[in-house]
């Protein structure tokens, strides 16, 4: 029987984040009426950002969507019938349908990174870190190129900071011997929960009592 490990699922995990990730930025950029290469760049970007951030730092090449340039022609697909289909529906696209693909792909990244960091026997703050940068920095791409302040950075709900808290769990399930499958799932999972819950109960965190001069 085959050992299923993390790296059995990487490919597919990868795959879903990047869906994701790439979902939350093309709901971003029609929300500002981006026209079409407006709204695939910042799909581009929101989708491989993080994953292209952490290759860099971890020196894995090719990069994952060089590894898999057939996804590229699928994103360019899906924006080209996402525009179609949401400009005949007429839909209305809400703040918070950016915010459900973004919690899954914060979850999966988060883990997986941290993951990848921890077969490369690197210290435990950097596999964290790891796991923060690869989940947070395509949202953070995404935001800039959509003319906004990132939201990682100022709406006080926690974000990279539950990322954080995930990441130090693939850590701890790691050292304890679990199967690394359930290391890298079960962190995502809770992440992408803890995620959704903070925006559904507006958790906030404290932020800086600090006023402005002239």
């Amino acid at each position: 029987m085959a050992i299923v490990t993390a790296s059995t699922f990487q490919v597919p995990i990868e795959i879903c984040a990047t869906f994701a990730f790439a979902l939350s930025g093309l709901i971003a950029a029609a929300r500002k009426k981006m026209d079409a290469f407006g709204v695939f760049v910042v799909t581009g970007v929101a989708a491989f950002g993080g994953g292209t951030l952490r290759d860099i730092l971890l020196d894995r090449r090719p990069f994952f969507w060089v590894d898999h340039a057939n996804w590229i022609w699928l994103m360019l697909c899906m924006c080209l019938l996402a525009m179609v289909f949401m400009r005949n529906r007429h839909i209305q696209i809400t703040e918070r349908a950016i915010q459900m693909p973004d919690a899954l792909g914060l979850g999966l990244y988060a883990a997986l990174g941290t993951q990848m960091a921890l077969a490369l026997n690197l210290p435990v703050i950097v596999c964290a870190l790891m796991g923060v940068m690869t989940a947070v920095f395509g949202g953070v791409l995404r935001d800039i190129l959509c003319n906004e302040i990132p939201k990682a950075f100022n709406d006080h709900q926690p974000y990279a900071v539950i990322a954080f808290f995930g990441s130090l769990l693939v850590v701890l399930f790691n050292a304890l011997s679990l199967p690394q499958w359930l290391c890298v799932f079960i962190p995502a999972g809770l992440i992408t929960l803890f995620r959704i819950m903070a925006i559904y109960l507006a958790w906030r965190l404290p932020s800086w009592e600090i006023e402005s001069g002239d």
